[in-house]
């Protein structure tokens, strides 16, 4: 398929490289980060080759999440977004943005998702799952100290993209013994899915029906646990309901879009097209993180109608994005 978008796709700049050392091999650390600070070189060139036509490039996590030192992390979220800027600005034809935002600071975060969207173009934001003013109390975003964020985030009408990080360490006693269930394997997935029900149990949505979310990965596991949570939540009455007003499935069928990043397989995708619906979901790779041919050449030939092709591949982007 030519013509595709996708927007699960990360860079770095130098302040936030490290950041990306370990969740790779020692032995790939060299070329992952050739593949992170490239742009127009092995990028473009793989974009050609597999028929992408646009990437919206975001920074890689958690960067600017991580950062207890809030003007610091403020700092780097400014040159980060300047630096995409400036690279996008290059090939406005291939490349869009997501802002970085220092959460950390909801107020600083306003104003930096306005400059990015009002004065640079950018199109959204994507943030790296919860902030951090300290070593051990993470800020998740259904915090009543974002609700002026929200506003603006619904007001600019750009859709905010939850990418995952992994849980603090205090909170990670439940993966001790097996490391290999940390990052994408397993715990990036379940971090950003109790962050997402947060939010749609939280009553956000309620007060801005519009705004839009998305989650990578196939929706990091929540297009299979849609029934039994609302379920569970209709009968079992030992604790306090949610605030929010409604069946969480049906914030997650109209406030939340899903990517394929990272998640390469028809039966997933047929699946979460029957939950949440072929309307919903977007064509991403996760580079560099994943290889674009692995994403594309899936992707291209997966066993669904050409119709839901063309809308995940391109369409659905393309008006949720106004590109």
């Amino acid at each position: 398929m030519q013509g595709k978008i996708a927007l699960e796709e990360h860079f770095a700049i130098p302040d936030t490289l490290m950041d990306s050392a370990g969740f790779v091999p020692g032995d790939y650390w060299e070329e992952l980060q050739k593949r992170l600070l490239d742009i127009h070189g092995q990028r473009l060139d793989l974009m050609d080759k597999h028929g992408i036509e646009t990437m919206i490039l975001s920074l890689n996590a958690p960067a600017v999440q991580a950062i207890a030192d809030v003007p610091r992390a403020i700092d780097i979220a400014k040159r980060a977004n300047d630096a995409l800027a400036e690279e996008c600005a290059k090939r406005p034809d291939r490349f869009r943005a997501f802002a970085a935002l220092p959460l950390q600071d909801p107020e600083a975060a306003s104003r930096e998702l306005e400059r990015c969207v009002n004065e640079l173009g950018f199109v959204g934001a994507l943030v790296n799952g919860f902030s951090q003013r300290d070593a051990t109390t993470p800020l998740y975003y259904d915090l009543p100290e974002y609700l002026d964020f929200w506003s603006v985030v619904a007001k600019l009408n750009v859709p905010f993209y939850l990418h995952p990080r992994n849980p603090l360490p205090q909170d990670s006693r439940i993966y001790e013994g097996h490391p290999w269930l940390m990052g994408p394997t397993w715990a990036f997935a379940q971090e950003t899915a109790v962050h997402a029900l947060r939010l749609m149990g939280s009553g956000l949505f309620d007060k801005h029906p519009n705004l839009q979310i998305i989650l990578g990965h196939m929706g990091e596991g929540l297009p299979y646990m849609m029934w039994r949570i609302d379920n569970r939540n209709a009968w079992v009455k030992v604790a306090p309901n949610y605030p929010a007003k409604r069946r969480i499935a049906d914030y997650f069928n109209e406030n939340f879009y899903i990517t394929t990043s990272g998640n390469f397989r028809t039966q997933t995708l047929v699946d979460a097209m029957l939950e949440i619906g072929s309307d919903r979901i977007l064509f991403s790779t996760d580079w560099p993180f994943e290889n674009v041919d692995h994403a594309a050449d899936w992707f291209d030939v997966a066993t669904i109608s050409e119709a839901d092709r063309q809308k995940i591949g391109r369409t659905n982007a393309k008006s949720l994005f106004n590109l």
